[in-house]
């Protein structure tokens, strides 16, 4: 059982304002696995003033300096990825492959990116007689969801630190551990007292006065498109900057050549990966409409072969984070159902053998309309929805027929094919052919979200931008 009581606060761990604590549920077991301590208001106001005070001497660090500490994070982040693994596995399910892999993997690549981006960067640069400054913005508030835990604290808390910032990190209540060890590491690595704090705790107590707060800068906040419009509403008053990370709906156009099986498995599979549970997963796959009854035969025998169970076991897929994301995905997919999709494999319940844990079923729907609740909500679990097009131009009208814009997808073995209809996905990170790159921006259009993560793009959103006028009078005079 693990118990942790205390917060990190200007360089110490300390005691909560006040004794609370929440239980934290292993979702394979439905037994309580660990014990929290819950934050306050107090608890923000301690953290916020904590990171203001540090901010002016850690805001005129050199960018040697910062990446020197950035490499000492690193390092003691490569000892401790076992003990983040084994966390991420008991929080939330992550199977053992997935989470001493990708989802720890995910966090060491963006730190590693992050240093190298910094090496880099420039912070300065005339303009004629003009100096123009990139500056950190100053104290930022950021919130991080359950899924992609590691992912999700690496790509706002090291640009953030790299640029000059200093940092109050809220994790998300449903995946506290993970949170909690990189506080350990970050503390073991030398970070200034008060660069970095973490507080505990749910988004009424804890998120909602982080994001009003008077001394934060910057929220930054990763969850879904709900909770994204009521963290801007209470950061309004004080005109801070707001960045977010937001929900999806990501079509996978899958284009009509001889690659279609092998690109019909691929969406089937990637979509299933982390139980679903990922903001950029290809969860509507366009298939030419003719081809709909052999994809359907593929996709059947692609999720026969993903395998359910013990998230410690030799198992693909886990449960999923909680009962009421459990029930909430039983819920959508008994509308699928309803609505009339033509369920493929899968459907409500566990799978076969599976008495206890929040388990779902690989699901797929076919013969799905762009109108029906399962292909315009996000359904955040193991469930694909499959719709038809007549037309390359008809795939795109549909691909972009949606409130969201995080992610798209497109796979065909044309390559040039595959890149014009990339260039007209109306969403701010599309893949072709699986591709993956550290550097690339991550965020969203439309309902998805604002801002950019990931490489040198997720340092922008961190700094302020000054123009020193009469900085260089000698070079406006030679330029007249």
């Amino acid at each position: 059982m693990r118990e942790y009581l205390k917060f990190y606060i200007g360089g110490q761990w300390t005691d909560p304002a006040e004794p609370r604590t929440s239980e934290v549920v292993n979702p394979a077991t439905e037994e309580v696995c660990g014990k929290v301590a819950v934050g306050s208001v107090a608890d923000v106001d301690r953290a916020v003033a904590a990171a203001r005070r540090a901010f002016p001497d850690w805001s005129t660090t050199t960018g040697e300096e910062r990446v020197e500490v950035l490499q000492n994070i690193l390092d003691v982040y490569q000892k401790r990825a076992g003990d983040l693994a084994a966390a991420l596995t008991e929080e939330m399910g992550a199977p053992t492959a997935l989470a001493h892999g990708f989802q720890v993997g995910l966090g060491a690549g963006h730190l590693t990116t992050a240093i190298a981006v910094l090496k880099d960067f420039v912070f300065e640069e005339r303009r004629g007689a003009t100096l123009v400054v990139k500056e950190p913005i100053g104290v930022c508030g950021l919130i991080t969801p359950w899924n992609w835990p590691m992912n999700q604290i690496a790509v706002k808390v090291f640009p953030a630190l790299a640029t000059g910032c200093t940092v109050v990190l809220k994790p998300s209540e449903q995946s506290p551990f993970t949170g909690q060890i990189f506080a350990e590491i970050l503390d073991a690595a030398g970070v200034p007292a008060g660069v970095f704090n973490l507080v505990q705790g749910d988004g009424l107590g804890v998120g909602v006065p982080l994001s009003r707060h008077p001394g934060v800068d910057m929220v930054s906040f990763t969850g879904s498109t709900r909770a994204g419009i009521e963290i801007a509403r209470n950061a309004a008053p004080t005109v801070k900057r707001v960045t977010q990370e937001l929900g999806g709906k990501s079509p996978n156009i899958v284009l009509d050549d001889a690659a279609f099986a092998e690109n019909v498995g691929k969406g089937v599979a990637t979509m299933m990966g982390n139980s679903g549970q990922t903001c950029s997963a290809p969860s509507r796959m366009l298939v030419p409409s003719a081809r709909m009854a052999e994809a359907m035969v593929i996709a059947r025998e692609t999720a026969s072969r993903i395998t359910v169970g013990d998230p410690g076991g030799d198992f693909v897929m886990g449960p999923v984070v909680s009962e009421a994301q459990f029930e909430k995905i039983q819920g959508l997919i008994q509308q699928g159902i309803d609505e009339g999709a033509t369920l493929v494999t899968g459907g409500t319940g566990r799978p076969d053998g599976l008495e206890k844990g929040y388990y779902v079923k690989p699901t797929v729907f076919a013969h799905v309309a762009n109108d029906m609740t399962i292909a315009r909500e996000e359904i955040f679990g193991p469930v694909l929805t499959i719709l038809g097009y007549d037309s390359v131009d008809h795939a795109v009208e549909i691909a972009n027929d949606t409130e969201y814009g995080l992610a798209g997808y497109v796979a065909g073995a044309d390559l040039e094919s595959a890149r014009a209809v990339a260039r007209r996905v109306r969403a701010g990170w599309v893949a072709i052919n699986d591709g993956f790159d550290f550097a690339c921006p991550f965020g969203g259009y439309k309902k998805s979200g604002n801002g950019r993560e990931w490489g040198e793009f997720g340092f922008h959103d961190y700094l302020e931008i000054k123009g020193v006028l009469g900085f260089a009078p000698d070079e406006a005079a030679s330029s007249t």
